[in-house]
């Protein structure tokens, strides 16, 4: 989950976290029909993931058509309308979803990428918040780092490391929130606060590509060509046929 830099790292890091952690289910009796809409809202998910929208629309608009009252339905289908270029229809779903589940947190965190996508980012990050602190939503940690992506696309970096920091205080080992803090102080061009940012999660957990190649353009930045040469070597090895050391090979073309 790469972001690329600032509003365009929002974009990229918050439809893959909406795409990956839609789980909400109906609580209600389950029958043949909130079965059937389950699976079709399933199906909904891997065809926009496929960018097949025409499909995703017919299977989600299928779901609505055996389970109405389902919260995931409405909430999949807010997704697709935005997809679709129709907001009014997309917010229309959002508030059924959150009208048949209040307060649910799987629901609050979707409607906040939503929101955030769409330039809403007060209200997307008081939604991410909200999700960050029902004890019934599992894993805070993403709301966090959801909340502090859109406050930095915001270009609010204060706010930003702070929801980043939120996050890795929930769970440290969040690889995600540690390469969004990391990539925000290299950005910043504090170069040795992003070193000890990156080398303290290194040290203490198990490395991402994403990471390693966070932490060869911090040696590049401070010309430290030794830690260079370190990082793209573990990223080599460890990872040969990742994206990351793709992109190493770009990054070597064309320093700075």
């Amino acid at each position: 989950m790469t972001a690329l830099r600032a509003t365009a790292g929002v974009t990229i890091v918050l439809a893959t976290l909406l795409l990956t952690g839609c789980t909400t289910t109906h609580s209600g009796p389950q029958t043949s029909d909130s079965s059937a809409a389950e699976y079709n809202v399933q199906l909904g998910y891997a065809y926009l993931r496929q960018g097949n929208l025409p499909i995703a629309k017919e299977k989600l608009e299928r779901a609505a058509e055996q389970d109405p009252a389902n919260p995931a339905v409405h909430s999949a289908l807010g997704l697709l309308y935005e997809r679709l270029g129709d907001i009014k229809a997309a917010d229309r779903h959002y508030a059924t979803a959150l009208r048949l589940a209040p307060g649910d947190p799987e629901i609050e965190n979707n409607y906040a990428i939503y929101l955030c996508r769409n330039g809403r980012v007060a209200e997307g990050v008081k939604r991410f918040e909200q999700a960050a602190r029902n004890p019934l939503y599992r894993t805070p940690e993403a709301a966090y780092t959801n909340a502090g992506v859109c406050q930095r696309g915001a270009g609010l970096s204060a706010e930003a490391e702070t929801s980043f920091r939120r996050a890795l205080q929930v769970r440290p080992n969040y690889a995600e929130a540690a390469y969004q803090l990391g990539d925000l102080r290299l950005q910043q061009g504090a170069t040795d606060a992003a070193r000890t940012d990156v080398d303290g999660y290194l040290n203490s957990f198990r490395a991402t590509p994403e990471l390693l190649l966070l932490r060869v353009r911090i040696a590049r930045a401070s010309g430290d060509r030794v830690a260079e040469e370190k990082f793209s070597r573990m990223l080599r090895i460890d990872f040969p046929d990742s994206e990351q050391t793709r992109a190493l090979g770009t990054l070597t073309r064309n320093p700075g």
